[in-house]
C-alpha cells in the first residue's frame, strides 16, 4: 500500500525523467558528457578497489577500499542520474565532491616522500580534484 505512493504506474516499459515542469528534461550534449565522465570515473574505480585490496596491508586496505568504494558509488549514482535526465544528481554529486577532496588530501598527507608523493600529487591534480570540481559545480544545478 505504501509503495504505491512512491511507484507511479507507467503505461510504457520505461520510466521517463520528470523535470520541474512535469515533462521530460532534454538531455543536452554537455549533460551527457558530464554524466559519462562521472559514470566512467566510477567504473574505473572498481578494478582499483581490487588492486588496493590485494596490495595494501589489511589494516590499511580496509580504510582505502571503503573510501574509494563510497567514491565509486557516489560517482556512479550522480553520473547515471545525469544520463537519465532527472534533477536528482545533486546529493550524490555533493557527496562525491567531498569524498574526492578528502581522498586527495589523505593521499598527499600519507604519501612517503619521493615517487609515492609524486604519484599522489599526479592523481590529485590529474583526476581527484578536477572530478571534485565538476561534482561541486553540478551540485547546485538542476539541469
Amino acid at each position: 500500500m505504501t509503495l504505491t505512493a512512491f511507484n507511479t504506474p507507467f503505461s510504457s516499459g520505461s520510466c521517463p525523467a520528470v523535470g520541474s515542469t512535469g515533462g521530460p528534461l532534454r538531455l543536452t550534449a554537455a549533460r551527457r558528457l558530464q554524466g559519462r565522465i562521472l559514470t566512467g570515473a566510477g567504473l574505473a574505480l572498481l578494478p582499483w578497489l581490487g588492486y588496493l585490496a590485494g596490495t595494501l596491508p589489511p589494516s590499511e586496505a580496509a580504510a582505502w577500499v571503503v573510501l574509494d568504494a563510497l567514491e565509486a558509488a557516489a560517482l556512479l549514482t550522480a553520473g547515471t542520474r545525469l544520463l537519465r535526465g532527472g534533477p536528482h544528481h545533486r546529493a550524490p554529486a555533493a557527496a562525491a565532491a567531498v569524498l574526492l577532496l578528502a581522498d586527495a588530501c589523505l593521499d598527499l598527507a600519507t604519501a612517503a616522500p619521493g615517487t609515492e608523493l609524486a604519484t599522489a600529487l599526479a592523481m590529485a591534480v590529474g583526476a581527484e580534484l578536477p572530478l571534485a570540481g565538476l561534482c561541486a559545480w553540478l551540485t547546485p544545478r538542476r539541469t
